[in-house]
Order: structure tokens, then sequence, then C-alpha cells
């Protein structure tokens, strides 16, 4: 029996299956959590919680990954130079260094000036010793790779540092965009490259030595070696990953599948089995890349969603916390600290009375940002475990209030973690799901319905009404923005019909109802708990697949291999023949039908030659062809341009 070993690693949880390979059966599967500060940790105690000996058996091992997406997120990796041939950054650039130099080419793919190497030896000698790799991006470049390739050669004489072309990530045009994915990809490199290198380690070490594949972020496998060369490509894998185990599982096509975890709930469409892709590619952190990626839509609310009381009223999430019945089911002390009389007497804390603090991290770590004497202060009071805020005041003779403004500027810096109320608790009083201690879970109901002057019960019944309403607020904003259209439920709360729609407690003359014609997918380990409500709010047909907790490491394990590469061929600007625009190189030819026979021949080539090096013995060829023409005045039509498509899928190759 061949098999498949998937891992998930997600903001909270790391989740891992096997399955038997042709029938996509689950044989085993186990969650752990999540490791940020190494997530190496959490991927060896995901495989050693599926309690599985046979691991000389696993044919081939498949991964999505956080990893990029964060580094992206928190300006992690090494440090770049970026030059750009032919044109000026539009805006700010994720790297310390660049330069422009001249050259670059028209949309025809004609040069506009020669390239300068004059001046790119001396933007190199001004890098020399500052920078880790470097990044190539030349105006149109996708029309014409010459001056980026030509640029390639005189880097890699002059430094011996790794260099990446835009031309060679993306097919797209626009020049800061693509300027930005180059740059993120080289920074990226040391990244990935490490952390592959510990990961086989860590499979190694467990007897697995199958081949080791990454989900893209389009839902396609890619090889270890393909995400050394280009890590960007797998930046928001794990959504992606979703998708894929969500199709699959449910047997839906056509749906919209929704996943929630511990830290956001993603939701996506998809159609025909493949989902939608932004067509703008992705936007991570801020920058907006090149990258094709499933066009997904993420909201801070999952299980570990931080539930306070603000101004008299309930706020869920963004951010992340420890639940309350899991900190204290590892340190019980925590329940005897909440239950504090004294805390329990306060109606009206300016602070959440539930909140502890948990050192996660050292401050040694911290070089070139010290502590100030505050921060070391609260530090070594939870340097061995947490304690409720309340505790860490009485220890330091401060008010609650003020180790709390403390206590935030650690948490940005992820030195420290809070442990709070969160969706996991109320089920845990709910009694929906009662893996960790249901004491704490209700001692926190009942501190913070003190404060919010209600009964826990009422505190309960707000707090399920919220999070079932703002999860129907996602579905509903997601498809409005996926249709193309502004409207913001948020900013239209007010409105009449919005409100009746939404609002499942109002008791008036007249309701609104909504009903979702697509079906809806939900897939996490939370969704089970709530969905269903959210399903009854908004009348859609709801589909909770078996696995549904482990569906991303399924969707990883379950993934195929995808390459695509599309072309464009223009007429030759002033002048008789067409043009043939391929990813690496730009030709001419007397007809049109001589130049798409060598684009389709030559994409053909390529997207084979990277699926055979994939393992894939027979992949499938799927080819596209659309040629635009636009109307003159006289009723006559001219040709534009042809656009190919070739499109390969196949199976990984497994062990």
């Amino acid at each position: 029996m061949r098999m498949v070993l998937g891992i998930d690693t997600g903001g909270t949880y790391t989740d891992g299956v096997i399955i038997e390979s042709g029938s996509e059966k689950i044989l085993r599967k186990a969650k752990a959590r999540t490791t940020r500060d190494d997530l190496t940790i959490g991927i060896k105690e995901c495989i050693d919680n599926l309690q599985f000996e046979q691991f000389d058996q696993i044919s081939l091992v498949a991964l999505s990954t956080t990893l990029a997406t964060n580094a992206i997120v928190e300006g992690q990796g090494c440090e770049v130079g970026v030059i750009m041939i032919g044109g000026e950054p539009l805006d700010k650039l994720p790297v310390a260094h660049y330069a422009v130099i001249g050259g670059g080419h028209d949309p025809g793919g004609l040069p506009y000036e020669p390239l300068d190497e004059e001046w790119l030896l001396q933007a190199l000698a001004g890098f020399a010793g500052k920078v880790a790799a470097i990044a190539i991006s030349g105006f149109c470049s996708v029309r014409n790779p010459e001056h980026e390739l030509r640029a390639k050669e005189i880097v890699k004489m002059q430094l011996k540092v790794p260099v990446v072309c835009a031309h060679e990530l993306t097919t797209t045009l626009g020049f800061y965009q693509r300027t930005v994915t180059a740059a993120l990809n080289a920074r990226l490199l040391p990244v990935i490259t490490e952390w592959l290198d510990v990961i086989e380690q860590a499979l190694t070490g467990r007897g697995i030595k199958a081949p080791l594949m990454i989900v893209r972020s389009d839902g396609s496998l890619m090889t270890a070696a393909a995400a050394r060369e280009k890590p960007v490509e797998t930046i928001l894998t794990g959504p992606a990953a979703s998708t894929v185990g969500a199709c699959t599982l449910s047997g839906q096509n056509d749906a919209v599948i929704l996943d929630m975890g511990g830290t956001t709930t993603d939701i996506a469409l998809i159609t025909n089995g493949s989902p939608k892709l932004n067509p703008e590619g992705a936007v991570v952190g801020g920058w907006h890349t090149r990258v094709k990626a499933a066009e997904i839509y993420t909201y801070g609310l999952g299980g570990d969603s931080y539930i306070q009381v603000k101004s008299k009223k309930l706020a869920i999430g963004p951010e992340r916390v420890l639940p309350l019945c899991y900190a204290a089911c590892r340190y019980p002390h925590l329940i005897e600290e909440l239950s504090s009389a004294k805390l329990t007497a306060e109606m009206f804390a300016p602070y959440q009375k539930t909140d502890c603090l948990m050192l996660v991290k050292n401050s040694n770590d911290q070089a070139g940002w010290p502590l100030s004497p505050e921060e070391q202060e609260l530090i070594s009071v939870i340097q061995d475990q947490p304690h409720s805020i309340y505790y860490i005041a009485r220890r330091l003779e401060s008010a609650p209030s003020y180790v709390n403004r403390t206590a935030t500027s650690l948490i940005k810096r992820s030195l420290v973690t809070r442990i709070a109320l969160t969706p996991t608790d109320i089920l845990h009083v709910l009694q929906a799901y009662t893996l960790w201690s249901c004491t704490a879970a209700e001692l926190g109901v009942s501190l913070l319905a003190d404060q919010l002057s209600v009964h826990p019960e009422e505190f309960i019944a707000r707090a399920v009404d919220q999070i079932t309403g703002d999860l129907a607020v996602a579905i509903l904003q997601s498809l409005i923005k996926m249709q193309g259209h502004s409207f913001n439920i948020k900013e239209n709360r007010h409105n009449i019909f919005v409100q009746r729609a939404l609002d499942t407690r109002a008791n008036d003359y007249f309701t609104c109802n909504i009903r979702i014609s697509a079906p809806v997918v939900a897939i996490g380990a939370p969704v089970q708990a709530w969905l269903p409500q959210v399903g009854a709010r908004l009348n859609m047909e709801l589909h909770i697949p078996e696995h549904a907790e482990v569906a991303n490491a399924f969707g990883a394990a379950a993934a195929k291999l995808l390459e695509r590469v599309e072309v464009v061929i223009k007429p030759v600007p002033y002048g008789n023949g067409f043009s043939v625009h391929l990813p690496w190189e730009y030709k001419t030819f007397a007809t049109l039908e001589t130049a798409v026979a060598y684009a389709t021949h030559s994409a053909r080539e390529r997207v084979c030659s990277h699926l055979l090096a994939a393992g894939s013995d027979n992949p499938e060829i799927r080819i596209e062809r659309k040629d635009i023409v636009a109307a003159c005045n006289q009723g006559d039509e001219f040709f534009v341009e042809t656009i190919l498509r070739v499109i390969g899928a196949g199976e990984p190759k497994l062990a």
C-alpha cells in the first residue's frame, strides 16, 4: 500500500493526515499546537501524534505552511538588492537597496533603449557586501526578457549571490507589482531553504525518505526544489489547501468554502472543482504581488479569538489568544488566581478580568531592542509560569490596568501571549466541546458577565449570537466582493433591512430573510458547533464533511501537480508579421498560424518537462486559445492579439 503524509501548519494548529494513495482514504489524523517560533517543533509533534509506525511506507510528503506569509508580514528574510531596468518604483519597495538603470521594452517587446551595462556594474559595486540576493525587474520584461537575462549573466559574474528575475515568476504586466514579487521572492530564499533543510532532516529522522512537495498559492503542488527557487509561490498555501480538501471531502465542485481555524476564518469560491483565482495577484502584508493565488477573504474570527467587554458591549477578535480552558488544563493554579474574591468584586474593571499572561519567548532573543524596567519586572513574574493580570499587579504593587498596558508592547513583540476567554471556552461552557477545563471556561464567562452586568446565561446567549452573526456577515461580505460589488455590510449595519436580515434577536413587525443559493462547505475544528446556526440564519445548504477538522492537511495530501504557461501573440508594431511573447523568449514570425504553432509547441514542451521533472509520468495537457479582435467604425474587424494558455496536470511521483 502506498501512502501520502499531508501536513498543514496553521496559525494555531498543525494538522496531519496519512491517506491511502488512489482511494484517498484517511488512515490516520492528528493535531498539535503550532509553534510559531520554530514551526518544525509543531510538525514533529503532529507526526508523533499520528501514532504511526510504518513510516517506511510513506510514498510522498505534502506540506502547506504559513512560513512565507508570516515572513513577509513580519519583514523577515535576507537583505536584497533590486535592479530596476527602464523605470522608477511607483511606491516603496520591500528592500533597503535598489538601483534604476537604463533599458526596458515597450508592450510590443521592442527595446526602448539598450541595457546600460556600465550603470549596472556601478550599481552592483554599491551592493557588494550589503546584500545576500539580487532581484532583477525590467519594464515589460514579460514581453521580452532579454534585458533581465543579460543583467542576470552580469550579476552572476560580479557577485556570488542568488539572482531572481521577475519574468521567471509571473507573465502578467504591472512593472511595480512584478518588482515587488521578485524582491519578496529573493528575500524569502534563505527562509524557505533553512526550513526545508530542517523539515527534511526531521522526516529522515523518523524514517521517512519519500519525496517532499509544497502546496502552491493556487492549490497545486510544487517540488521542494521548485520551492527553493520560487518561495514566493508558497504564500497563502493554507487557505489554498483548504479549498482542495473541502472540495474533495465534500464532493462539491461548485460551492462556497468556509475554513474556520483557531485564528481566522477564510472564505473562497470553487467552480468546476478549482478555486477562483485572484486576477490581480495575492496581497500579503500590504504588498501587492503578481503571484497567482486563490481569491481568499480572511476575517479575524476563530476558535481562539479574544472575547472582551468594551464600552458595555461584546467585542470578538481579531486578536488571537490562548483559551482559558486550555491554559488552565496545563496550569491549574490559574483557576485559583481568577477566583480571587477581590477580583470578582470589581464590577467595572478598566481591563478584561479574565486576562492572564504567559512568557513564550526568551527576552534575550530581542537583541537590539532592550526592555524597559517595567517590562523586565513583568517578565520576571511570569518567567516560570503564567499568571493572571490581577496576580501580577499584586506582585508588582501596581494597578492591573497599568500591567495590561505594559503587557501590550510585549505581546506585539511576540515575547508574551495573552490567555483569555474565547469561543472555544464558550463551547466548553455549553458542553459542546469538553477536551480541556470546563471550570476555567465557566469562571471566565462569570467574570465577563459581571463586567457586562448580565447573568452568565445572558452573556452566553449574546456571545453565541455575535459569533454566528459575525460568521454570517463574513459569508455575505465575501460573496458581495466576489461579484465585484462595493457594498460594506458593517458600514451599513444601521440600514433597517440589514438589521432585520441579520438580527435574530429583534422583535418587530417585519423581518427580512436572506438565502444563499450556492452550497456552503464548512471545514475546520470549530465549524460543527457554529455553522449550523449560521446556516439557519442565511437559509443555506450546509455541508460539513467527515474529517472537516483536518481538511487542510488532507488537501495538501490530495493536491495535484499543475503547470501553466501563458503566451501572448501580437502584430509586430510598425511592420509585418507577428511577435510571440513567451515567458522566456521573444520571437517574430511571418504569419499568425506559424507563430501560434511555435508558441503552442514551446509552451507544451515547457509544461511537460516541468511535470515530468516533478515525477508525473503521464500528464494531461489542455490548450486554450483566445483570438481578440476589435471592431472598426465601418463594421470591419482588426486583429489585436491571441492569448494561448497551456495547462498541464498530473499526479505527483510516489516513492
